[in-house]
């Protein structure tokens, strides 16, 4: 029977793999979580497909869009 040969290409291609593939040892520090800016809050909301459609006929930002009809809407800022 042969006997594998220490040190050789498959051996160190083989620990190379495990050392670059295993997990760390030690837990790394958990990802500080993103956070919305200050006064925001995700919410599920209902619309009518067309009032949705609307706000995204203009592209990126219809969320904004649709927060600032309703702050417009709730008097919360002077019309333009």
């Amino acid at each position: 029977m042969r006997t594998p040969r220490r040190g050789s290409a498959y051996d160190q291609a083989e620990a190379a793999f495990k050392s670059a593939t295993s997990k760390p040892a030690a837990p790394a520090a958990p990802a500080k979580a993103a956070t919305p800016p200050a006064g925001k809050e995700l919410v599920s909301l209902r619309l009518d497909r067309a009032v949705l459609e609307h706000f995204q006929e203009d592209g990126p930002g219809w969320q904004e869009r649709i927060n600032a009809a309703l702050r417009q809407a709730a008097g919360l800022e002077p019309e333009d």
